[in-house]
């Protein structure tokens, strides 16, 4: 539990920096992101459980990644994440799971996410904010790829690079369990005005 209060408070404090830096008043990140005002109240008092498409549209409305959200300080030059050590952040109903691994740091982040899709299981993603470009590396099993209606059929060792503003969809597909590392490269400096 103090784990958890802990990580509210974490991402609390962060939510209010990237929004004070931003120059974005409760009211118009809430509007941009498609968030109540209320929750975003909640949320900079460390309260409530914020769900990961709200992560994702707020991160997005900041210019920020989803880990930087959520993030406390740098512990070093180098940082090792083992998969175990983080939270699926996305679990599907039969054992689907997205894990946010890490993200660089600098102006144009990238986050780094290991997810497992299993047989005719999806996750539909909303569009990102433009110039937002993923990539999925399938390591194991098939997969089918929707990227603004049109489906790609991807098997072990495929590669497919995307601009992420449009509708996007990952669905396991075949007969096994698939695995997939994604990457989203995050344009530098905050989201143009919606």
């Amino acid at each position: 539990m103090a784990e958890t209060e802990a990580a509210l408070r974490t991402l609390a404090h962060n939510v209010r920096a990237a929004r004070t830096r931003a120059g974005l008043s409760l009211d118009e990140l809430g509007r941009r992101a498609k968030v109540s005002k209320g929750a975003l109240v909640g949320l900079e008092k460390a309260q409530g459980n914020p769900n990961f498409a709200t992560l994702v549209r707020l991160a997005d409305t900041l210019g920020i990644s989803v880990s930087a959200l959520m993030e406390g300080p740098a512990e070093g030059r180098v940082r090792v994440v083992t998969a175990d050590a983080v939270m699926p952040l996305w679990a599907g109903k039969k054992g689907s799971e997205a894990r946010l691994m890490l993200t660089t740091s600098g102006p144009a982040p990238v986050e780094v996410w290991r997810w497992k899709l299993e047989p005719g299981e999806e996750y539909p993603s909303h569009p990102h904010q433009a110039g937002v470009v993923e990539t999925v590396s399938v390591t194991a099993g098939q997969m089918v790829l929707v990227v603004d209606g049109t489906e790609y059929a991807m098997e072990s060792g495929q590669t497919a690079t995307f601009e992420g503003d449009t509708p996007h969809t990952y669905r396991g597909s075949g007969d096994q369990t698939c695995h997939l590392i994604m990457t989203v490269h995050i344009p530098p400096g905050p989201a143009a005005t919606a």
